[in-house]
């Protein structure tokens, strides 16, 4: 048994903090370890560290278990740091989906860049550099940073370049896919493997086998436009496949709002998506669930307690954390996917971007596969991305607004959809909405207030193409039932991507 200290930041995401906590207390070695959770808010805080301690407990662990809203505290002496936070909470991701819908921008999640994910990357940015100070002031020397919150690459290229800390950026997007792919065939997922590579949330399945035998585009295509579900939920990943030859590794609403084509005319968009669940396209579809989640979470929590009672059991999750630490403390090699700074490792995209690319773990580190060359049609997305994403980054630690309505011009979306006027509107009415958030633009948010009360295009009051009421609890839990009754029934799929 080896101990080290664990801190989690932003651990009141607290379905997700229960996953990465149960993991890392299965792997043997473990079981003694001290998990610090922190949290600005203390009401999530307290809720959590009961369902964790009580885990502890019920599994007769030697593990500690603290929680304080003093980041600082709780990072003293960690050798892991996670971070999990939303800068803004819910109420800020409601501007980030709401605003841009007054220019005609209908986006789905909203995290990753578009207006919404570059507006949460600047939020993110400015937290992610106080955490940073704090991680080489009082961590263990050469403590790493698992960074899993979005938007991705903007927070993991900030923590690297500008707070000089060891980080990998965690997604589940590629297990997400290569099971995904795995149902489409029909086969067992472990009988399935594949190398992915790009830009998190764009990375492409470059190969794919099953029992070492090679699946041709023409084959993967077959199989997911005959799969009753994925036929209808996956237009345009199936889409891209056809016109790229490579499936990418996010859900249809995640990739829709990425690129220029789908989501650019309001009446063609019911054309490409599926509402039957949030991940297909709907409009605001992560923030409607979220916000269900928030809510049925809060209500239902003495149950949550009750099921921490269950003894753990493996196997674990596919998340990367709990395999990355056993690789670094124990030696045992760990395979996965992770976001790094690319530095050549792919050779048709630029030196200092992060990619997300195949590597393997062990006592020394992280140590990715190098020489990698994206198809030209999979590298030029990933490329449009990636300037904006080195402009957001750049804004954020300035301050420069002129730098960041550049960045928002140049997103593939907003710029299929708005001129210059409306995007500068645009992003001052963002920047007045999260002044609370944005320290690093308070000297500018007085000329953005004067600019908008003589304001320069017309807006309008819409919900989007596709947008879907919140549900109460009690909806959620009719919904649930009868998913469970048709899933029994073999009437139901498993949410993917």
């Amino acid at each position: 048994m080896t101990t080290f200290k664990i801190c989690i930041i932003g651990a009141g995401s607290v379905g997700f903090t229960k996953k990465l906590c149960s993991d890392i207390l299965m792997v043997p070695e473990f079981t003694g370890i001290e998990i610090a959770l922190t949290d600005i808010n203390a009401h999530n805080l307290d809720m959590i560290e009961q369902i964790i301690s009580r885990i502890v407990k019920v599994n007769n662990l030697p593990a500690k278990v603290t929680a304080t809203t003093d980041r600082r505290e709780a990072l003293k002496g960690a050798r892991y740091i996670m971070n999990c936070v939303r800068i803004g909470g819910l109420e800020a991701f409601a501007d980030d989906i709401r605003i841009p819908l007054k220019y005609g921008v209908d986006q789905c999640v909203g995290d990753t860049i578009c207006a919404g994910g570059i507006m949460y990357g600047q939020r993110g940015i400015s937290a992610m550099l106080e955490f940073a100070k704090d991680i080489r002031e009082v961590c263990e020397d050469g403590a790493w940073l698992l960074n899993y919150a979005n938007p991705m690459v903007m927070m993991t290229w900030a923590a690297l370049d500008f707070g000089k800390v060891q980080t990998v950026g965690l997604c589940h997007g590629v297990q997400n896919g290569h099971r995904q792919i795995a149902r489409a065939m029909k086969v067992p997922m472990e009988e399935v493997d594949v190398v992915c590579s790009g830009i998190n949330h764009q990375t492409w399945y470059l190969d794919i086998r099953h029992n070492g035998r090679k699946i041709a585009q023409e084959e993967l295509l077959a199989a997911l436009e005959g799969h009753n579900a994925f036929a209808q939920q996956e237009k345009v990943r199936i889409d891209v496949l056809k016109r790229f030859g490579f499936y990418s590794t996010e859900s249809n609403g995640h990739l829709s709002e990425y690129l220029p084509w789908y989501r650019k005319r309001p009446e063609e968009i019911a054309n490409w998506i599926s509402t039957d669940e949030w991940i297909h396209g709907e409009t605001g579809g992560y923030l409607r669930y979220t916000t269900e989640n928030r809510n049925w979470f809060e209500e239902d929590f003495p149950k949550f307690l009750e099921d921490a009672e269950t003894p753990l059991e493996g196997p674990r999750t596919d998340e990367h954390a709990s395999w990355i630490l056993e690789a670094l403390e124990t030696g045992r090699v760990y395979r996965g996917h992770f976001n790094v700074k690319n530095g050549g490792i792919i050779t048709n995209l630029p030196e200092d971007c992060i990619i997300e690319s195949p590597g393997f773990v062990d006592r020394f580190g992280i140590n990715m596969v190098e020489g990698i060359e994206l198809p030209a049609a999979c590298a030029a997305t990933c490329m449009a991305s990636i300037n904006v994403q080195r402009m957001s980054v750049q804004a954020a630690m300035t301050g420069d607004v002129t730098l960041l309505k550049q960045a928002v011009l140049h997103d593939p979306l907003v710029g299929a959809i708005c001129t210059p006027d409306e995007v500068w509107q645009m992003v001052d009415e963002l920047l007045v909405a999260q002044a609370e958030w944005l320290p690093q633009y308070t000297d500018a948010i007085p000329a953005a207030i004067e600019r908008l009360k003589t304001p320069k295009v017309k807006t309008r009051d819409w919900a989007g193409a596709a947008r879907l009421e919140v549900r109460d609890v009690e909806e959620l839990r009719a919904t649930s039932k009868a998913k469970a009754a048709a899933e029994g029934h073999g009437l139901g799929t498993k949410l993917m991507g």
